[in-house]
C-alpha cells in the first residue's frame, strides 16, 4: 500500500462518520447521463442553450455553468466523478438516498469539484445531502453515499489532472471544460477503496 493511501484511510473513516442520514433530496431526478435530456426538474434545466438540445456535450456544459457559472475544467470533473459514482451505486440524478462529503481546501480550483457534483447529482448544502470539509489540498476527495444501503465510493481528481489543470485562465473555462469532458476517466479522476 502506497504512503499516500495509508494517509487517506484514516481520513476515509472520517468522511464516512461524516455521511450519517440527513433529510433527504426535494428534486427527484431522471436517472442518466449526459446524452439524457434534463428533466424539468433539474435545477439547471431552465438554462440549457440552444445547442444542447442536440449535442450532449453542450448540455453537460450548460449544467456545470447553470450551478457554477462557468463549466471551467475542476467543475466538470466533479460532474463526471458524480456520473461515475451514481452508476456506480446505481442511484439516479437527484436520488434522496444521496449523501455527496466533499473535502477540500478553500481554494476556487477544489472546491469547484463540489458545484461539479451538484450539478449533476442534484445534492446541495441547502438539501443538506451535499457538505464541505475543510482539508488540504493532497487530501481532496469527494464520497459518495448511498444512506440506504450504506455503499459508499470516494473519487479524487488524478495527479495528472492536477498538475494539466493546475492554473487554467477564466476565459477558456468552457473549451477547457469541453475537453475534461472528452478526456478518458481515468484521466480526471480515481477510484480510492473506501474500507
Amino acid at each position: 500500500m502506497t504512503t499516500a493511501r495509508r494517509s487517506l484511510l484514516p481520513l476515509l473513516s472520517l468522511v464516512l462518520a461524516a455521511c450519517a442520514p440527513t433529510q433527504p433530496a426535494v428534486h427527484p431526478e431522471s436517472t442518466g447521463r449526459p446524452s439524457e435530456a434534463p428533466s424539468s426538474h433539474h435545477p439547471s434545466s431552465a438554462h440549457v442553450s440552444a445547442a444542447a438540445d442536440t449535442d450532449p456535450i453542450e448540455r453537460a456544459l450548460d449544467e456545470v455553468a447553470a450551478i457554477h457559472g462557468a463549466p471551467g475544467p475542476w467543475a466538470v470533473a466533479g460532474y463526471r466523478m458524480s456520473e461515475h459514482a451514481l452508476a456506480k451505486l446505481a442511484l439516479p440524478r437527484g436520488s434522496f438516498d444521496l449523501q455527496v462529503v466533499h473535502w477540500t481546501p478553500k481554494e476556487i480550483r477544489y472546491s469547484c469539484i463540489a458545484d461539479g457534483a451538484a450539478a449533476h447529482s442534484g445534492a446541495s448544502l441547502g438539501k443538506l445531502n451535499l457538505s464541505l470539509v475543510d482539508t488540504t489540498a493532497e487530501n481532496v476527495l469527494t464520497v459518495y453515499r448511498d444512506k440506504k444501503s450504506g455503499k459508499s465510493i470516494a473519487l479524487r481528481p488524478t495527479a495528472s489532472f492536477r498538475e494539466r489543470y493546475a492554473n487554467t485562465p477564466r476565459e477558456k473555462a468552457r473549451a477547457l471544460g469541453r475537453e475534461v469532458l472528452e478526456l478518458p476517466p481515468e484521466q480526471v479522476f480515481e477510484e480510492i477503496p473506501v474500507k
